[in-house]
């Protein structure tokens, strides 16, 4: 029972970390990136906010992954067990594997970003007419990407709450009868 415990709360502080931080840089500190009064700071804002914030998130990240795999050695026999459970799990496992694919994918466009902190910018995600060709082409896919991880691991919290729903014992008894009865 400990070890479902530790599972579930490095599942849920890390998703919430990696959801709640995403959610904030894209909604904050992008846009705000543009406030400054020379353009050339403005990628100096956002890449010294995001470098800051990416091994908070690596680790975040890495407590959600370790919790959900605990998770899923703890309720397996659920899986098969529980009417509902198993097509949970499958969602639940591709929204991560999506999730993880688009912030690996949006971590190489902020490498390509964040190696010319000197480049001109409106904001953190917003090239100006004078950004290099290859900057503001990461800049551009980062802008649609930003709300992206925040999109797929909200769905993950909800589906994760549905999760949690499903383990009430009385949630149980009736997945299992309806397994049995077909």
């Amino acid at each position: 029972m400990a070890r479902n415990t530790i599972s579930r709360s490095l599942h849920d502080v890390g998703l919430a970390a990696w959801f709640g931080g995403t959610l904030a840089n894209a909604v904050a500190l992008n846009p705000a990136a543009g406030a400054v009064d020379d353009p050339h700071d403005a990628g100096a804002v956002a890449n010294t906010g995001w470098d800051r914030w990416t091994p908070v998130n690596a680790a975040a990240i890495g407590a959600h992954v370790v919790g959900s795999v605990g998770q899923l050695a703890a309720h397996s026999g659920r899986a098969t067990r529980q009417q509902g459970v198993g097509e949970m799990v499958a969602v639940k496992t591709g929204l991560t594997v999506a999730a993880l694919g688009v912030t690996a994918y949006a971590r190489q466009l902020g490498r390509t970003v964040s190696e010319r902190t000197d480049v001109p910018a409106e904001a953190g995600t917003q090239p100006s007419a004078s950004t290099p060709a290859d900057v503001a082409a990461a800049q551009k896919r980062l802008a649609a990407l930003q709300w992206v991880v925040p999109a797929l691991t909200g769905a993950l919290l909800v589906v994760s709450s549905y999760a949690g729903e499903q383990q009430r014992a009385s949630e149980q008894a009736r997945g299992i009868r309806q397994r049995l009865v077909g």
